[in-house]
């Protein structure tokens, strides 16, 4: 390691152990992008509000007991723009991330609560499409809908609609999973290909003189991780890889489990189209959200297995293997790319694309 590497690693080092604060006056968009912006947010002012044993690990769901009966519980919102976009619309994102989010955590999702926001002036025949997409998705994750909420609100002020969804699935009484069980000599894989959804909706919004046959990723996932838990013993953790992409779990496997992670370029699966498409906005795949697409953090010696099984269900045909969890540096991600040399992966900084679920 150079002593440039070194001085930089003690930078960020020195930056992660500061207690988080936000710094700026007002929120901004980049507090939405799932970056360090974000992190901030939510640590310092969420976290710390809020803070108890089920919140504390920050995973995509909360691990709830009732009853005797082990759960998992999440919520999430849906802003994006546009509404509808090439593979899916704002209706079945909202249902495949809720159902996501749960099967990360381990959980057989079983039912979802949706609420609507929605601009005076919006076509009645938009929402129906909407709702419509909602319910397609809902039957294809074999989720049930049991109760929402609609709220109208004056013209201009919304952008159309807005959707939150919340969501319960059952956790079997042995699942426990988590990035802070990340251990070094873990393997690291990812589902599919990345960052289709993100450059999806950059050029669905028609802002930019780029063509590219991209559709958008959003798909359940969760048939695909019962499938990977019941037959591969050693899965330690899943995360999928919205907001600030790959690059953001893996940052967060890291500093949770204070491990380092090195992943290879070459090995991480991205479409030609997105690739060129995202060089010419200028951003990294690496940091691109996915809404059909998970990272999966496993013991070395089933990586080969877990490998087999994604890549044997539909939903992981294009799976890979793309790096390890490593002693140290803790906290650190590195990326061998493809030119021989290593470089830092950290988390994202600003909001490259605003508005993407």
């Amino acid at each position: 390691m150079t002593s440039r590497e070194e001085l930089v690693l003690e930078r960020i080092d020195r930056a992660r152990r500061a207690r988080p604060r936000v710094r700026e006056d007002r929120i901004t968009m980049s507090h939405g992008a799932g970056g360090k912006a974000t992190q901030s947010l939510v640590e310092a002012i969420f976290l710390d509000a809020f803070r108890n044993p089920e919140l504390a690990p920050l995973e995509d769901a909360a691990t709830l007991t009732a009853g005797g009966t082990r759960l998992a519980f999440t919520t999430d919102s849906y802003v994006v723009s546009p509404l509808f976009f090439p593979g899916g619309d704002i209706g079945d994102l909202a249902v495949n991330g809720t159902v996501n989010d749960l099967a990360m955590a381990g959980a057989v999702p079983l039912f979802l609560s949706c609420g609507f926001i929605i601009e005076e002036g919006f076509a009645v025949a938009d929402l129906s499409a909407i709702v419509a997409s909602m319910s397609t998705a809902a039957a294809t994750a074999g989720v049930r809908i049991v109760t929402g909420d609609t709220k109208v609100v004056q013209k201009g002020k919304a952008d159309g609609c807005y959707i939150n969804t919340a969501g319960v699935g059952v956790l079997a009484p042995d699942r426990d999973l988590g990035v802070a069980r990340a251990r070094p000599g873990d393997a690291i894989l990812v589902s599919g290909p990345i960052g289709d959804h993100g450059v999806t909706i950059m050029l669905a919004r028609g802002e930019l003189d780029i063509e590219a046959d991209v559709v958008s990723d959003t798909a359940p996932l969760n048939d695909l991780v019962a499938t990977l838990l019941s037959r591969v013993p050693g899965v330690r953790a899943l995360r999928d890889a919205t907001r600030g992409g790959v690059a953001t779990i893996l940052n967060e496997i890291a500093a949770a489990a204070s491990v380092g992670v090195v992943v290879t370029e070459d090995a991480i699966p991205v479409r030609s189209q997105v690739r060129g498409a995202a060089e010419l906005l200028g951003i990294d795949p690496m940091y691109v959200a996915c809404e059909g697409r998970m990272v999966v953090v496993t013991d070395g010696a089933a990586a080969q297995a877990a490998l087999d099984v994604l890549r044997a269900h539909p939903a992981g045909a294009q799976a890979a293997i793309i790096g390890e969890v490593t002693d140290d540096p803790a906290g650190i991600v590195r990326l061998k790319t493809a030119f021989g040399g290593t470089r830092i992966v950290d988390l994202l900084v600003g909001d490259p694309l605003p508005r993407i679920c």
